[in-house]
C-alpha cells in the first residue's frame, strides 16, 4: 500500500449538492430554498427562542424574584467543625490562612461562624462574620473572635 493508492471506503464519501449553478442542472432558479419567506433569503439565521412569530415562552412566563448583584456569600462553619479542625490540626488560632492551606476553603471564600453544635476547647478565631450565639459560646470559654 502507498499513499497514492489510499481511498475511502466505499459509501463513505458523498458528493455535495451543488446549489444555484443555472436552470439545467436541476437545481437553478430558487437553488432548493422554495419560494419566497425569511428562510430563502441570504443572510437568514433563525434566533434561538423564536416560535414562528408566536409570542416565545421566556416572555410569556411572568417574572420572579430577585439576586442582588452586591449580595456576600459566606462559608457557614459551625461550633463543632471548628472544634473537630483544632483537634485535627492540634491548633488553637483559626483563621482564613490555616484553612485555606489545609485545603478546607478557598482563596477568596468569606467564613461566618455559627453557634450549632457544642464546643469545648478554647479558640481564637479570626474570621469574616459571626453570630451572636457563636460569640457568646466562644468567649465564654475564654476564646475571642476577631472580624476582618
Amino acid at each position: 500500500m502507498e499513499l497514492h493508492n489510499l481511498k475511502p471506503a466505499k459509501g463513505s464519501t458523498k458528493n455535495r449538492k451543488r446549489v444555484g449553478r443555472g436552470q439545467g442542472s436541476g437545481r437553478g432558479g430558487t437553488s432548493t430554498r422554495g419560494h419566497k419567506g425569511a428562510k430563502s433569503r441570504s443572510g437568514y439565521s433563525r434566533k434561538r427562542n423564536f416560535e414562528g412569530g408566536q409570542m416565545p415562552l421566556q416572555m410569556r412566563l411572568p417574572k420572579r424574584g430577585f439576586k442582588s448583584p452586591n449580595r456576600v456569600e459566606y462559608v457557614p462553619f459551625n461550633l463543632t467543625r471548628l472544634q473537630a479542625i483544632s483537634e485535627k490540626y492540634n491548633t488553637t488560632t483559626i483563621s482564613p490562612e490555616m484553612l485555606y492551606e489545609n485545603g478546607i476553603i478557598k482563596k477568596r471564600d468569606k467564613i461566618k461562624v455559627l453557634g450549632g453544635g457544642e464546643m469545648t476547647a478554647k479558640l481564637n478565631l479570626t474570621v469574616h462574620g459571626c453570630s451572636e450565639s457563636a460569640k457568646q459560646a466562644v468567649e465564654g470559654l475564654g476564646g475571642s473572635i476577631t472580624i476582618l
